[in-house]
């Protein structure tokens, strides 16, 4: 994807060291950082200058990359995954790529361990990058059905909360990878962002790629989504999903399950996108996947540009009030119309899942 005509990526190596977008800095302020270490780049995950579960997932394999260039011993590789590990609970890539970097380095002598540190690495955000230009073949299929079941509206209305972007994944992105494909082909999408309190990554981060990208937008406060689906103003709704169980609940930023609820009400489609890398065969019951709860720091405060351009951070609350800051829930699959991956589309179930990837069968949680 693009940003101010250039293509741009999430995170991108630079010889021994790597380079990610700091987005805790966007939308005001496009800058990048480099990461020489595996603790930078635990930091990086845990502050969320990266965030979103392919990404998450990117920056810790390249994290055990950059431990491997400090100490290559089975020791180190150990305690990298460990650390990285322990920096998000609920995004399911984090085990996953780690877990990836594991069997491809564990069996090497450590001399071959950098080089193939970062060669592995590279291959799992590519492989990422294709993954979800391929959600996006398929979801774009599913947006010109409704549009033509919908009589070809002049504006196609599409809700979509927090950011499962570009800047969620390496590139492209699962969520909006179908919306801008129907973009790209002319059809008439329009956006309705969800701002996504407390950090507010559909105002701050969705908003800003789609502007990049020429996507017509308009961010909405999280509780209008349900107004405009009572007024026949959402044609849609896409999500991504930070993990899916075998089968087929989806765990999303907080605030997701609401949406479904609501869209369930009015029957308005509710897709969910995601690479496989997302499901965690291991669980069939979403109110198993671990929950994160972050600083409260995050719902009391907010950052904002002023009106000399100055980027402040102000208190919203009064100074004795406590705030409750989850960071997911969950949306059971009876409320998903269907779940986009690489492979196509499937019911949010363990049948359709197994559909497309039979390989799992053994895997999957009943």
């Amino acid at each position: 994807m693009k940003i101010a005509g250039r293509s741009t990526r999430t995170i991108w190596p630079t010889g021994t060291t790597v380079r990610v977008i700091d987005q805790t800095r966007l939308p005001f302020e496009v800058i990048d950082v480099e990461l020489r270490t595996a603790a930078d780049a635990a930091r990086a995950i845990r502050t969320m200058i990266v965030r979103g579960a392919p990404l998450i997932g990117a920056t810790a394999a390249y994290g055990v990359a950059l431990a491997m260039t400090e100490d290559s011993s089975d020791a180190n590789l150990a305690k990298a995954s460990t650390l990285l590990n322990a920096t998000r609970p609920t995004a399911v890539n984090l085990a996953w790529a780690l877990g990836e970097m594991r069997r491809t380095l564990a069996p090497l002598p450590t001399a071959q361990r950098v080089e193939a540190g970062f060669a592995k690495a590279a291959a799992i955000c590519e492989a990422d990058v294709a993954q979800c230009r391929a959600i996006g073949g398929h979801g774009l299929r599913i947006i010109e059905q409704l549009w033509n079941n919908a009589g070809k509206p002049d504006r196609f209305n599409i809700l979509t909360h927090c950011n499962a972007g570009w800047l969620a994944c390496v590139d492209w992105g699962t969520a909006l990878a179908p919306i801008y494909m129907a973009h790209d082909a002319g059809l008439p999408v329009h956006v309705w962002v969800d701002e996504t309190r407390p950090r507010n990554q559909g105002a701050a981060l969705t908003a800003f790629e789609l502007g990049a990208h020429g996507v017509p937008h308009t961010v909405i406060a999280d509780n209008t989504g349900g107004h405009l689906m009572q007024r026949g103003q959402v044609a849609m709704a896409i999500v991504g999903s930070d993990r899916t169980t075998a089968s087929g609940d989806v765990c999303n930023k907080i605030g997701t399950y609401l949406k479904a609820l609501a869209a369930h009400a009015h029957n308005v489609p509710f897709y969910v996108a995601l690479p496989s890398s997302t499901v965690d065969w291991s669980l069939s019951d979403g109110m198993a996947i671990p929950i994160e709860e972050r600083d409260e720091d995050e719902v009391a405060c907010i950052a904002g540009r002023d009106k000399d351009g100055r980027v402040q951070e102000v208190r919203l609350l009064p100074e004795n009030s406590k705030a409750l800051n989850i960071a997911f829930d969950v949306t059971p699959a009876r409320y998903v119309t269907g779940l986009i991956t690489e492979r196509g589309v499937c019911a949010a179930s363990r049948t359709g899942l197994l559909g497309l990837f039979p390989e799992h069968a053994k895997d999957a949680a009943e």
